[in-house]
């Protein structure tokens, strides 16, 4: 399964954001760098590729990576349940 760092490898075309090291998972993505449109993008990739639905509320409570892994995470769980 793709991870969120992955993810965001791919949409970037920046390495870093592999790396926990230079990107930590509680650092909110709005202020290293990634845009609204980036965000954007990054919700319909975990769409697509993780099958996970994420509505504009859910939005509003995902600002870093661990945020996002959560997320997937505890929804992969309920919709597999």
């Amino acid at each position: 399964m793709a991870t969120i760092r992955e993810l965001l490898v791919e949409l970037t075309g920046t390495a870093e954001f592999a790396d926990a090291g230079q990107v930590g998972d509680g650092i909110d993505l709005a202020a290293s760098g990634i845009d609204s449109g980036d965000l954007v993008r990054l919700v319909l990739l975990v769409e697509q590729r993780l099958g996970v639905e994420i509505t504009a509320d859910d939005m509003e409570e995902l600002h870093s990576i661990g945020d996002y892994e959560r997320f997937v995470t505890e929804r992969s769980t309920v919709g597999g349940a």
